[in-house]
C-alpha cells in the first residue's frame, strides 16, 4: 500500500495557474472554473500538505518557500500526464522532445523547427525559453532532452562556440559617465551580471542597479536608451549604442561560449535536431 497521499493532477493544474497569473481570478478563468473552486483546490493542496502555498493579501499573491518547492514538482507530474497520455493514445507514438534555449535564439530558429515539426509529424517538439541557469538546472532534473546554453567555458559540451561580448551603453545618453554608474543586467545569478560588477568593483567605480530583467532585448533596449551600462552578446548592439572598452578600463570578456547538451541515449530525432542547432551556431557567428 502507497504510504504517500497522491497528488490530484486537477489540484495541481490551478495551483500552477496560480502561480503563473499570481491571482485567483486569472487562475479561475485559465482552468474553466470559479474562484471559489480553484481556491478550495489549492487550500486542500495545503491541507493535504500541512503548509501554506501562498502568502495572500488583497494586493498580490505571493509563494510561500513550501508553495515554490512544489511549483517545481506540479510542472513536472503535469507534463509527465500529458507524456503518458499522448504516448499512450497513439498521435504522438514517436514521444516527446523537449528542448530549452536562451530567449534571444527562439526567434531567429523558429523556422528551424517548423522544419523538424513538419518532418516529425508524430514526435511533439515542446520548446522552452528562459535563463540559461534554469535550463541547464531543468535539464540535471531531466525536464529536458535538449539545451542549448550561454555558459562559462567549462566541461565539454556536445557542440560550442565562443559568445563574444560587448560592454553596452546609449550614445546620446552615456550613463557611465555618471556617479554611481547606473546598470541594466540580468537578475542575480544572471549570466554577465557577477563579470560586469566586479569589472566596475576593480576599477573603483561606483555603481547601483537600476533595471533588472531577464529579457536580453528589454536590457539592449534599456541601456540604449540611457537606463544604464550593460554587458550582452555582440548580436545585441543596436545603433543607438555606445561600445565601451580599453578607454573606460573595461577589459575583454571572451571567455564565455554558446553550448548544446543532449544525453548519451538521445534518440535519433533529438541528434538530428541538435546537429541542424549546431549548424545554424556555426553559420550565425
Amino acid at each position: 500500500m502507497n504510504r504517500y497521499p497522491m497528488f490530484n493532477p486537477q489540484l495541481l493544474l490551478s495551483f500552477v495557474a496560480v502561480c503563473e497569473s499570481q491571482s485567483f481570478t486569472r487562475a479561475a478563468d485559465r482552468v474553466s472554473l470559479s474562484q471559489s473552486t480553484v481556491s478550495q483546490q489549492v487550500r486542500r493542496l495545503e491541507e493535504m500538505l500541512g503548509k501554506p502555498l501562498f502568502e495572500r493579501s488583497s494586493h498580490q499573491v505571493k509563494l510561500t518557500e513550501e508553495g515554490g518547492r512544489l511549483l517545481s514538482y506540479a510542472r513536472r507530474i503535469i507534463a509527465l500526464n500529458e507524456e503518458a497520455h499522448d504516448a499512450l493514445t497513439g498521435f504522438w507514438r514517436d514521444g516527446v522532445l523537449r528542448l530549452g534555449m536562451p530567449e534571444d535564439f527562439t526567434v531567429p530558429t523558429v523556422d528551424l523547427l517548423a522544419a523538424f515539426s513538419r518532418e516529425q509529424p508524430h514526435l511533439r517538439l515542446d520548446v522552452t525559453s528562459g535563463l540559461s541557469a534554469d535550463l541547464r538546472s531543468a535539464y540535471e532534473r531531466e525536464e529536458l532532452d535538449l539545451i542549448l546554453v550561454k555558459q562559462r567555458r567549462s566541461q565539454p559540451p556536445r557542440a560550442a562556440r565562443l559568445e563574444p561580448l560587448l560592454w553596452l551603453d546609449s550614445l546620446a545618453h552615456p550613463a557611465i559617465e555618471r556617479s554611481p554608474v547606473p546598470l541594466a543586467v540580468f537578475p542575480l545569478n544572471g549570466l554577465y551580471r557577477e563579470e560586469l560588477c566586479q569589472a566596475l568593483d576593480s576599477l573603483g567605480i561606483r555603481w547601483r542597479v537600476s533595471y533588472s530583467s531577464a529579457s536580453l532585448a528589454a536590457l539592449a533596449a534599456a541601456s540604449a536608451a540611457g537606463l544604464g551600462v550593460t554587458l550582452l552578446p555582440a548580436g545585441c548592439l543596436l545603433p543607438s549604442h555606445r561600445t565601451l572598452g580599453a578607454a573606460e578600463g573595461l577589459p575583454p570578456v571572451n571567455d564565455f561560449e554558446l553550448a548544446l547538451y543532449y544525453r548519451d541515449n538521445a534518440p535519433a530525432a533529438a541528434i538530428v535536431l541538435a546537429e541542424r542547432l549546431a549548424e545554424f551556431c556555426r553559420l550565425e557567428r
